[in-house]
This record gives structure tokens, C-alpha cells and sequence, in this order.
């Protein structure tokens, strides 16, 4: 009930503006997990898609890193100069940096703690982290080829000001990648933003089923990692908001009172 209120309390800029950025600034602080890169709920493939190879040290992070990589393999990134908004504790800038071959990938973050805990992990020499507010993106005009924002902007106090910066920094016919969940309502409005922005919408798609499958088969190591370094009075909690198996995001996704989708625009 606590996590589904919550929720509907994001669908107010005033109340994201507020509460957002001190919770990324908090965990960033106080959870610095060394092998903890994510904070998304993942991806599953389905059966007809490719499982991607790992190295060792990363399999762990395997259903979040499936996310960005099902998300960035709609366009090319090799060679290209890549910018991450709401980048959090860097783990998909890095995975980008290390096995897609971008010449730059920048992550911006709002939180300073989680910028200070990127650089301190992810130390590629192609990746940079920097602090900044996704509606006043510290850049020039035309400064990037890709654009990609993973479950972020729905803490963002407005979205429009986010899509006019991201069209503002990419270059003629760069890309915007994106996925994000919303309720119902939510997702509709979401997507007249979109249309809104002046970027041309090449591709949308549906993956909540995708979304819900990885935090089924993931749950066993994630109430595992949980358990091992969330002290106990905190993880009923803790539980709910990184999405385990029966918490109240996965009982939304699977009755489509939330709804994850991804989206593809070019300007």
C-alpha cells in the first residue's frame, strides 16, 4: 500500500522534484555495494531474442545490463558519441562503454553521491560522469549522437523540459532511446509528451511481460544480495523498492496497473 501511494504521489512534479533526489543521494551514500551498478528492474529476452555474453564479473548484473543492452542495440552505437541521462551509479554507462564501443559515453546524474560513486567503480577511459539536472543539461547544442534514458524520467519535475533538452543536445538525425514505466494514465500522457516534442517517434513497444519475467527469475539472487547487506529492519522495505518477486511493483506489472514500455524517436 506504502509503495503503491508512493507511486501515485510521482505523478505530482512538485512532489518528484522534492523527494527524488535526496532517496538517489541517500542510497548512493549509505549503500555503497561494490558489485551493486544497477537500480532498474531489468529485462528477460523472449525466446526468440539472443542472449548476450558476459564476463564473469558482470553475470551478476545480468537481467539490469539486459535492459540497456536490449535498449541500445535499436541503433548503432559503435563510434558514436553516447549521453546517459540519469546515469545513477554508472553500471549501464560502463556496460555501454566496455562492450559496445562507443568513442565517448557521458552518464549525468543529479546525485552527487551516485556520480562520486560511479566514478569511483566504472573507470573506462571512453567514460565520463558528471553532475547535472536532466531539464538544464549542461551541454552545447548538437553535442551527442545518442541520447539514452533508462527508468529516470518518471522522477523528473518535467518531462517536456527533459525532452527539450534531450532534442536540444542531439544532433540532426541522432536518436533518443528510452524506457520508463507508468500507470496506465500515466503512460498515455507520457507518450503525448513524446509526440509533443518535436522528435519524430520511430519505434514503441510494450515490455512489461519482459520487465516482470526478470524480476521472477532474478529474485533468488536478489533477495540473496538483499539479505546479505541490508540490515534486517530494513528489508521489507529495501525489498519493495528494488522490485522483488510479490512486491508491489511486480504485482502492477503483472496485473498492467503499471505498464513498462520503451521508445525510440530521432531527431
Amino acid at each position: 500500500m506504502i509503495a503503491k501511494a508512493f507511486l501515485a504521489l510521482t505523478e505530482y512534479p512538485a512532489f518528484r522534484r522534492l523527494i527524488w533526489k535526496p532517496v538517489y543521494e541517500g542510497l548512493a551514500k549509505h549503500f555503497r555495494i561494490s558489485d551493486w551498478h544497477f537500480m532498474n528492474y531489468g529485462y528477460a529476452p523472449a525466446s526468440t531474442q539472443a542472449s548476450i555474453d558476459l564476463l564473469p564479473h558482470d553475470e551478476i548484473n545480468r537481467y539490469p545490463i539486459q535492459l540497456y543492452h536490449y535498449l541500445a542495440q535499436k541503433t548503432s552505437i559503435k563510434g558514436k558519441h553516447v549521453l546517459e541521462v540519469g546515469s545513477g551509479r554508472g553500471g549501464g554507462a560502463s556496460y555501454i562503454s566496455r562492450y559496445l564501443q562507443p568513442s565517448k559515453i557521458t552518464g549525468i546524474d543529479i546525485a552527487s553521491h551516485a556520480v562520486n560513486l560511479a566514478r569511483h567503480h566504472h573507470q573506462e577511459a571512453n567514460l565520463h560522469f558528471l553532475q547535472g539536472n536532466a531539464e538544464k543539461l549542461p551541454f552545447p547544442p548538437e553535442s551527442f549522437d545518442v541520447v539514452l534514458n533508462v527508468e529516470s524520467c518518471h522522477a523528473y519535475g518535467s518531462v517536456p523540459r527533459f525532452l527539450a533538452e534531450v532534442k536540444r543536445v542531439l544532433k540532426p538525425g541522432g536518436v533518443f532511446l528510452c524506457t520508463d514505466l507508468r500507470g496506465p494514465e500515466g503512460m498515455i500522457l507520457l507518450k503525448e509528451q513524446l509526440d509533443a516534442s518535436g522528435l519524430q517517434l520511430l519505434s514503441e513497444e510494450n515490455i512489461t511481460r519482459n520487465v516482470s519475467n526478470a524480476i521472477e527469475e532474478e529474485d533468488t539472487n536478489k533477495q540473496q544480495r538483499i539479505n546479505q547487506h541490508i540490515a534486517r529492519w530494513m528489508r521489507p522495505a529495501f525489498s519493495q523498492f528494488a522490485g522483488t518477486k510479490g512486491s508491489r511493483i511486480h504485482k502492477d506489472l503483472l496485473s498492467n496497473a503499471l505498464i513498462y514500455y520503451s521508445f525510440m524517436l530521432q531527431k
